[in-house]
């Protein structure tokens, strides 16, 4: 058997169990099992594999093996995986989002390409590097990092409830080589006035979220790869959808300097829910941004 051959196995696999995208996840898989670039394994394809790595007999004792079969378990284990519907990025442990690489693991949401509308519309918008930005719901980090390395402003905050996520948060600031302060909060909970501290409310110029926003009753008609594999904590926004947009926008309010801006991710059909929830806050501005396949995708308001 040769390399080639391991990799049409796997698509004929995934195929047949119904993954989407089989051939691109096969490849994907064995360039992270080979540790290969495309080009690179484009030159692997008709080396043969050890006996021992396809299950048959090892080579003879003295008796150099003629393929990686470290590597070829490695893949093996990994279509398992993805036969059994974990997501491409659990298995191999890091996505792409903004041009950045980030690691990524069942504590956290894969990065989807639709929440890179919200980080480019806050750059868009967003020029004054001189500001403190705060991040809410950060999961992998994915936002708050890429706004900090690209916008370069001067004091990004990024904030979870979950101490597992905020961890992935860290190690992905601490990759990227971005100063980024991490904190563990249910949202303004860890920034609220404490008097017995003599501490006050801390206030932001900007606040970003990409915040749980599918309906509970959805969850389990969602991919296997979501419902089964993503964290239930990033995904479940309540009966509606709209319960962490009711408490950012009505508790931002102590939380943005005057004039401050608020930018939140929303689902496709929930702009209008979402800018009359604004509004009923008092922001003004409200605007919506959508996404490059033209579904809304960003809400934004000010806050006088």
């Amino acid at each position: 058997m040769k390399v080639r051959d391991l990799l049409r196995d796997a698509e004929a696999k995934l195929t047949e169990a119904g993954v989407p995208n089989a051939a691109y996840d096969a490849r994907i898989m064995l360039e992270e099992a080979y540790g290969k670039t495309s080009a690179e394994l484009l030159m692997e394809l008709d080396r043969s594999l050890c006996p021992g790595a396809t299950g048959g007999t090892e080579p003879a004792g003295g008796q150099q093996c003629p393929g990686d079969c470290g590597a070829m378990l490695t893949y093996r284990a990994s279509v398992s995986q993805r036969l059994r519907r974990v997501p491409l990025q659990q298995i191999i442990g890091h996505a792409g989002f903004m041009g950045l690489d980030f690691k990524v693991n069942r504590h956290v949401l894969v990065p989807r390409q639709d929440t890179e509308t919200l980080v480019e519309t806050v750059l868009e918008t967003e020029k004054d590097k001189d500001i403190r930005l705060l991040d809410l719901c950060t999961g992998s980090g994915c936002i708050a990092i890429s706004l900090k390395y690209y916008g370069g402003y001067r004091d990004v905050t990024m904030s979870d409830k979950d101490r597992d996520a905020l961890h992935v948060a860290i190690r992905n600031a601490s990759i990227q080589k971005t100063e980024i302060r991490a904190v563990q909060s249910d949202l303004f909970e860890a920034f609220q006035e404490n008097p017995a501290e003599g501490r006050e409310a801390e206030r932001f110029d900007v606040i970003v979220s990409n915040p749980p926003y599918i309906r509970s009753d959805v969850i389990e008609t969602l991919d296997p790869e979501v419902r089964d594999h993503d964290p239930w904590i990033a995904l479940d926004g309540g009966a509606d959808g709209l319960d962490f947009y009711r408490r950012i926008l009505k508790e931002a309010r102590g939380h943005l300097v005057p004039g401050g801006r608020i930018w939140l991710e929303i689902g496709y059909d929930q702009a209008e829910d979402v800018v009359g929830i604004a509004q009923e806050n008092g922001y003004t501005g409200v605007t919506v941004r959508k996404d490059l396949a033209g579904l809304d995708r960003v809400v934004g308001a000010t806050l006088l």
